[in-house]
C-alpha cells in the first residue's frame, strides 16, 4: 500500500517540475523581451536634429523659434515624402540633411560656423545600415552639400573618408556641385565669430531614416565649432562616433561636443549595447547620453531609430533642435528640454 502512494506521487511530482521550468523559461522569454519589443514595426520612420547645445525661451525670439520649427518640419517633410512613397532610408536622409544644409539657419553648408581664421570648414558621413557601407567627407572648403559628396565616397570610391583638397577634388569628378568659399558667408555666422574668439560653439544637422525594405541609414553634417583652430576635425563624419546605421541594431547621429563623442564612440556604443547585451532603444540612448556622457564631462545629444521604427531623441544639453515622424502618422518637432 505504501509503495503504491509513492507510485501514485510520481505525476504529480513530475507535474510540478515541468511547471517550475515552465515559468523559467516564460521569465528568460520575458527578460530577452526588451531585445525583441512585441510592437507592430513601423512601416517607415525618421528622426533629425539641427544641433544640441544652450537652446533655451529665453535666448529665442518668438519669431526665430518659429522659423527653426518651420525649417525643421520643411526638412522632415522631404524625408516623409521619399519614404512613404516607398523611397530607400538613404535617399531620405541624404535628400534631408541637404535642406538643412541648403539653410543658414543651421551649422551645415551654408550656414556653417567660421573656424579661427575666418573660414568655413565642413564634415559629413552617412552610412547604409544594410550593408555597413559608409562614406565621409572632413575639412572641406568649396562643396555646396558635403553629405552628397559623403554619399558619392560610399557608393563610387574604395574609400570611407576623403579630406581637405582630396575630397573637393573627388567631388569635382562626381560632378558635384562646387561654389566659391563665399558661399558660406553669411553675417550672423561671422558676427558669432567675433563674439565667440574665446568661447568654443558646437552645433551639426542630421537624419536617421527606416524604409519599408526594413533598411536603416543615417546621415551627419556640420561645420564643426566656431573658433576652431589647426583644421580640428569633430565626431560627424567619423563613423562610429557621429553616426552610424545598423540594420540589426539601430540608426545615430550625434551632436555636441565632438571630441568626447569620439572617445566614447557614442555612436556604435548605442548600437552595441543594444546588440550585445539586449537593451531596447531608448536603455541605450539614455545610458550613453545621460549617464556615460554626463560623467564624463561631454555634452550633447543623439537621434536614433532602430529597426522596427522606435525612436530615441534624448540630450544632456539646455536644447536640441529635434523633429520625428512615422507611417502611423505620429510626428512632432520640438526645441526645448520640457517639450516631449
Amino acid at each position: 500500500m505504501q509503495i503504491k502512494t509513492k507510485r501514485s506521487l510520481l505525476p504529480l511530482f513530475l507535474m510540478i517540475c515541468l511547471s517550475f521550468f515552465a515559468c523559467q523559461n516564460s521569465k528568460k522569454a520575458s527578460d530577452n523581451k526588451s531585445f525583441n519589443p512585441e510592437i507592430k514595426k513601423q512601416e517607415w520612420a525618421i528622426v533629425l536634429h539641427g544641433g544640441a547645445g544652450v537652446i533655451t525661451r529665453e535666448k529665442m525670439t518668438p519669431e526665430l523659434d518659429k522659423q527653426y520649427r518651420a525649417a525643421l518640419q520643411e526638412a522632415m517633410n522631404t524625408g516623409i515624402k521619399i519614404l512613404s512613397e516607398g523611397g530607400s532610408a538613404l535617399e531620405a536622409v541624404e535628400k534631408t540633411i541637404r535642406i538643412m544644409e541648403d539653410n543658414p539657419l543651421f551649422n551645415a553648408g551654408k550656414g556653417a560656423v567660421f573656424t579661427h581664421e575666418g573660414k568655413n570648414e565642413l564634415d559629413a558621413a552617412i552610412m547604409d545600415g544594410s550593408n555597413l557601407a559608409a562614406g565621409s567627407v572632413a575639412g572641406v572648403t568649396d562643396i555646396k552639400n558635403p553629405i552628397t559628396a559623403a554619399r558619392c565616397v560610399m557608393t563610387n570610391s574604395e574609400h570611407v573618408m576623403l579630406s581637405g583638397k582630396g575630397a573637393s577634388q573627388f567631388a569635382k569628378e562626381q560632378g558635384l556641385e562646387i561654389v566659391p568659399p563665399s558661399y558660406f558667408y553669411t553675417e550672423k555666422r561671422y558676427n558669432d565669430l567675433q563674439k565667440t574668439l574665446k568661447r568654443e560653439k558646437m552645433g551639426t544637422v542630421g537624419c536617421c531614416a527606416l524604409d519599408k525594405n526594413g533598411n536603416l541609414a543615417a546621415g551627419t553634417s556640420t561645420g564643426g565649432m566656431t573658433n576652431k583652430k589647426y583644421n580640428r576635425i569633430g565626431d560627424a563624419p567619423i563613423i562610429g562616433a557621429g553616426t552610424y546605421a545598423n540594420n540589426n541594431t539601430c540608426a545615430v547621429s550625434a551632436t555636441g561636443h565632438g571630441e568626447y563623442f569620439i572617445r566614447w564612440t557614442v555612436a556604435h556604443d548605442i548600437s552595441a549595447l543594444i546588440e550585445y547585451k539586449g537593451l531596447t532603444l531608448i536603455e541605450a540612448a539614455e545610458l550613453v547620453v545621460n549617464d556615460k556622457l554626463v560623467k564624463a564631462g561631454g555634452s550633447g545629444g543623439v537621434i536614433c531609430i532602430d529597426k522596427t521604427g522606435n525612436i530615441s531623441m534624448p540630450f544632456n544639453s539646455e536644447g536640441m533642435f529635434r523633429a520625428y515622424a512615422t507611417a502611423d502618422k505620429k510626428e512632432g518637432v520640438f526645441i526645448y528640454k520640457d517639450e516631449k
